[in-house]
């Protein structure tokens, strides 16, 4: 009785599609869900398969990249992909618990352990009302031009180990140290006698 059963299980599955493999070879990102078209595995060719993200999180993969179907009601023709996953272009060598985003291009922001943010990439531009960085020892910009569109305000010290270049005027509401000479009661002696402080 109990092979009867056991065969009737195995022939109800075997008339339902199961999760498969496929590449992609092309991703449609117009729509409010991507879509995409797949060579699977087993020679089938997948249309318009809906690709579903997590919230927040948007990525085109390239063609080639693989992905996990997952056939809705055990039929591909309303397959779905539910990962994908690109061997040339993923960032190998993380450490357990780390994180990273990336692209093809080689553009990359890893959490890293340590509570260490590394941003690699040739020109970073923000786009947002407020920006805050609350990093505990420091911040590195390893860059040959950083510039802002409006106000530069510091709280603290600004230091131009090799120099500072300014064009434009600069507002300081504390002291200026340049050369260790002190802005604050500084003053001149010359033909015309001593000059008076800054005001």
């Amino acid at each position: 009785m109990w092979n009867d059963v056991d065969q009737r299980i195995r022939r109800a599955f075997s008339n339902v599609r199961q999760g498969f493999r496929a590449v992609l070879t092309r991703v449609d990102s117009s729509g409010d869900v991507q879509t995409v078209q797949a060579d699977a595995l087993a020679g089938e060719q997948l249309q318009d398969a809906e690709l579903f993200q997590h919230y927040g999180y948007s990525a085109n993969p390239p063609p080639g990249s693989m992905a996990v179907v997952l056939p809705l009601g055990g039929r591909s023709s309303h397959g779905v992909v539910i990962a994908t996953e690109h061997g040339n272009y993923r960032l190998k060598q993380l450490k357990p618990g780390e994180v990273a985003l990336y692209s093809d291009e080689g553009s990359k922001i890893v959490l890293k352990r340590g509570r260490l943010i590394e941003v690699e990439c040739d020109t970073f531009s923000l786009r947002c009302k407020n920006w805050q960085v609350n990093a505990s020892e420091q911040a590195s910009f390893t860059t040959p031009t950083l510039s802002t569109s409006a106000q530069l305000v510091a709280q603290g010290q600004i230091k131009g180990n090799s120099g500072m270049a300014i064009q434009g005027s600069v507002t300081v509401s504390g002291d200026v140290v340049a050369g260790g000479k002190s802005l604050v009661g500084h003053q001149h002696s010359g033909v015309h006698g001593t000059t008076s402080p800054p005001l």
